[in-house]
């Protein structure tokens, strides 16, 4: 075998199976090191989560156990930080005590099979007094893999909260168990959405041109907001029929559900002519567009305001069309807070009554 045909034999390789072996090399070592990563994760959160247990329990032999407590975290401190510098301040002990406080009900034998997030990321969740909200945005940041700032953003959004006021009474226990499931049109359904990444003056006079740039200018940010399984298609989506031209403002596709969604933009109150162009869209779709493996079209219109009296009395009750109010803002937390308690009162009165009733 001479040179040349050792050169072409190079060549053909380069040529031929350079691609595949280098990207399945960079693949194996992306994969290495988020396996690392997790690693660290768990071992860091399991040994904070120890730290934490140590303290709460050589607190428990001081008759004052708050003084007593404060002189072993301060102590504590000053120790860890001579021997390995920073990273044990004060509030970084009381972390691992408040951190070990939280999840100790809910941790079994082995804690660090249970540790999947990041510190940070427990860093917020234990913020979070009530267990079952708590586990619901522990669920989805582990499902979802969001980011620190992402687990962040969706808590002061309220995602819970606009979630649990958009399902059926029975179906809010789900959301702590098993997070966001999305099985049919009304699971991808949030009340209001909320758009303040937008960074939209609430009071500045816009049209629906100027809604639609701002979203696709951050639609990263929107489709985290949208929620599971969506993919972007197109915006301003042009279909032609009757030789006239109609224009869908956004159109999504949502993998999970099989089937197209359909968004359309209203800056005013929703009319009712609103949603019968959007029927028109949908059955356009359905007819058209859709395959038969897919499943039927879901019509969303977003507006600043609208009345459930008005969109019930025009759509059929089979209608896969719903309506949904934006916000430019954080909502109050507090407010929708309070909303879902008087909520969840009155479906547990509704209960006892039933009961009662049988009996």
């Amino acid at each position: 075998m001479n040179m040349q045909d050792d050169k072409n034999k190079l060549d053909l390789y380069n040529s031929e199976n350079k691609t595949d072996i280098f990207k399945h090399i960079a693949v194996m070592i992306e994969e290495a090191r988020k396996s690392v990563a997790r690693s660290v994760n768990s071992e860091m959160c399991t040994t904070y989560y120890e730290i934490g247990r140590m303290i709460v329990e050589e607190e428990m032999k001081g008759s004052d156990r708050a003084q007593y407590g404060k002189k072993v975290i301060n102590s504590l401190s000053h120790y860890l930080t001579e021997k390995f510098g920073k990273g044990f301040s004060v509030t970084n002990l009381k972390n691992c005590r408040k951190f070990y406080k939280v999840y100790s009900s809910e941790i079994g034998q082995k804690p660090s099979d249970q540790f999947k997030l990041s510190w940070s990321h427990y860093q917020i969740l234990m913020r979070i007094t009530n267990k079952d909200i708590r586990r619901f945005y522990e669920i989805e940041a582990i499902e979802q893999q969001w980011s620190v700032p992402q687990l962040s953003r969706q808590y002061n959004s309220s995602l819970y909260e606009r979630l649990a006021l958009s399902r059926n009474k029975l179906e809010v226990m789900q959301l702590a168990n098993k997070g966001q499931v999305v099985e049919r049109p009304k699971d991808i359904l949030k009340n209001p959405l909320v758009l303040e990444f937008l960074e939209m003056d609430e009071k500045t006079v816009y049209n629906e041109t100027y809604l639609e740039s701002a979203i696709i200018s951050k639609l990263q940010k929107f489709l985290l907001e949208l929620g599971k399984g969506f993919l972007f298609e197109a915006r301003q989506k042009r279909f032609t029929y009757d030789e006239q031209s109609f224009y869908v403002d956004l159109v999504f596709y949502n993998r999970l559900l099989q089937c197209y969604v359909l968004i359309d933009l209203k800056t005013d109150t929703l009319k009712h002519q609103d949603i019968g162009q959007m029927q028109m869209y949908v059955n356009y779709y359905d007819r058209k567009v859709k395959r038969d493996y897919e499943k039927p079209t879901i019509g969303i219109l977003l507006c600043k305001e609208k009345s459930d009296s008005i969109v019930e009395m025009t759509l059929p009750k089979e209608a896969n069309i719903y309506a949904s109010e934006y916000s430019l803002y954080l909502p109050e937390k507090s407010l929708l807070q309070q909303k879902l308690q008087e909520w969840t009162r009155e479906f547990e009165d509704e209960q006892e009554t039933s009961e009662n009733d049988n009996d």
